[in-house]
């Protein structure tokens, strides 16, 4: 602790002899301290108990009381018994000393005195005197924290007591209950039929098994697509997503970020198809001010908004391929450089592309950098287009209608069977986006609560539903067609000269026509060449 001022203290000095008081009472005054006198020993005591005192100064030969005495007077009262004294004597023997001490000084100084020393001794004594009266502050604080802590910890562990019991009580509530929660189970797993309020149960179902709440569906293929999102979905891996128009490419992107590490980070999107090729580059990598014409100020391009978090490139296919080396780079290195700057910036960025084209034609016909295309396919998804997922088909339909029926003004709620078997019928070449418009479109012309479809749907409806003398059917015509080509490539499906190539669709868009379509590879060995 910091000791206090000299003028907080005051100091009394016992002498017989004027002369002294007067040396030493301006000595301690020109350093700050108050000052009060006695000349003999019953003044001192007298002094004692008019006011408090913080040190005495006595001389030991005095008339009357000697200072032995009067030392000892102040010591049999508790009130003074703290004060430090400092004896003044001419006597230096040892048994002076010794008795001093024995009557409770703190210390003495010889006459005649050098003031230097004796301001030090007084001030050391008071220092003393200071800190202990510190430290027993402290330790009366210790001890009241002590018992507060104490007293708290008691009453914290009545409480956890407590709550130790009402926990027991909780687990057993539980024990009895799992039984009927197993027999619960078990009933769910064998229901079978689902009615239209069952469907809408099983979206939901979907959304929290996968947190894709913009994702419907309940198909095989659609679960897989999703499992592979859910795999990939924490890592820093590039995906490429692949798909035709209109499947969700964009929503697969936004669950594969708002399910990674980086999901408080920005998810930027950059359309390669919407823009001209000259802003491209702009828009990608940002510029400074004068590095083209209209450039008035310096912009950060999508790489840098992006940092730490996640860029979309859409349609990647549609790239030029003077900036696919850019682009190349910035996955490689994580760094790339503004338009009309020399300075390299750095980026921590992850990368999700996607693309209706079949990317490995691209790069065999010269349109798509083959270094850039491995890049980007570290990890596929390929997304199944709505033909093969044709059971996703009514709780489609449900969303649709739920999330259109205000901005529509309708109040649909109910879909007629006779609907959804000819929304079913359809091959959907636009996918989710072209049913979306035609149950908008519908709800619009529907009259009263029921989803009513008033306009043909051109040649999306399969002939198969209601075929007409002999003539194949639009399911029957594409199998016929995909077995004529999958025996000329002997059954090669992917690959140089597969037969994915030549119909030009991704090989598990075929691989899944041909469990639709029931097309199984026949038992006999190709034929030698």
């Amino acid at each position: 602790m910091e000791l206090p001022k000299s003028n907080d203290f005051t100091i009394l000095i016992v002498d017989d002899t004027p002369q002294n008081l007067q040396l030493l009472g301006n000595t301690l005054r020109q350093n700050k301290f108050k000052v009060e006198f006695a000349l003999d020993g019953a003044k001192a005591l007298a002094w004692l108990k008019k006011k408090k005192f913080d040190l005495v100064l006595l001389d030991v030969m005095m008339p009357g009381l000697s200072g032995f005495e009067v030392c000892k007077k102040i010591r049999e009262e508790e009130e003074y018994s703290e004060i430090p004294i400092i004896f003044l004597t001419a006597k230096v023997e040892k048994e002076s000393i010794i008795e001093s001490f024995r009557l409770g000084a703190q210390d003495y100084v010889t006459k005649p005195f050098e003031l230097e020393e004796l301001l030090a001794r007084v001030r050391t004594q008071l220092e003393i005197r200071h800190s202990r009266k510190q430290l027993r502050e402290m330790n009366r604080w210790l001890g009241e924290e002590v018992e507060t802590r104490t007293r708290e910890l008691g009453l914290a562990n009545q409480k956890l007591e407590e709550t130790n019991k009402q926990i027991r009580r909780s687990n057993e509530e539980l024990r009895q209950k799992e039984s009927e929660l197993q027999k619960a189970l078990k009933e769910i797993s064998h229901l079978n039929e689902l009615t239209k309020a069952e469907n809408i149960v099983l979206r939901e179902e979907i959304m929290l098994e996968h947190n894709f709440e913009e994702i419907i569906g309940n198909s095989d293929v659609l679960r897989h697509a999703l499992s592979k999102v859910e795999q990939v979905a924490a890592t820093d891996t590039a995906v490429l997503i692949e798909g035709e128009t209109g499947v969700g490419k964009e929503l697969f992107a936004r669950a594969i970020h708002h399910a990674s590490r980086r999901k408080d980070r920005p998810l930027l999107k950059v359309s390669c198809a919407a823009l001209p090729a000259s802003l491209i580059e702009a828009e990608l990598f940002g510029y400074e001010k004068g590095a083209y014409t209209g450039a008035v100020k310096s912009q950060a391009g999508r790489f840098e908004l992006a940092d730490k978090g996640t860029i979309f490139l859409d349609e990647i296919g549609e790239l030029p391929l003077e900036l696919q080396v850019k682009l190349l780079r910035v996955i490689q290195e994580g760094e790339f450089e503004r338009l009309g700057s020399p300075h390299t910036r750095k980026v921590d960025i992850r990368i999700v592309a996607a693309t209706n084209r079949i990317l490995q034609k691209e790069v065999k016909e010269g349109r798509f950098r083959e270094d850039l295309y491995f890049r980007l396919n570290v990890y596929p998804i390929f997304i199944p287009p709505l033909r093969d997922r044709k059971e996703d088909i009514p709780l489609l339909v449900n969303h649709f209608i739920n999330h259109l029926n205000k901005k529509v003004g309708k109040n649909i709620t109910r879909i007629p069977q006779k609907t959804l078997r000819i929304l079913q019928g359809c091959s959907w070449p636009g996918n989710v986006r072209e049913l979306e418009n035609i149950i908008e479109r519908a709800m619009i012309l529907s009259k009263g609560d029921a989803l009513i479809l008033t306009e043909k749907l051109d040649d999306s409806l399969s002939e198969g539903w209601q075929a007409k003398g002999e003539r194949l059917s639009l399911m029957e015509m594409e199998k016929n067609y995909i077995i004529e080509v999958l025996e000329e490539t002997y059954w090669k499906i992917e690959g140089k000269d597969g037969a994915a190539g030549i119909l030009a669709m991704h090989p598990e868009t075929l691989r899944s026509r041909m469990r639709k379509l029931g097309i199984k590879r026949p038992s006999r060995k190709p034929p030698a060449k």
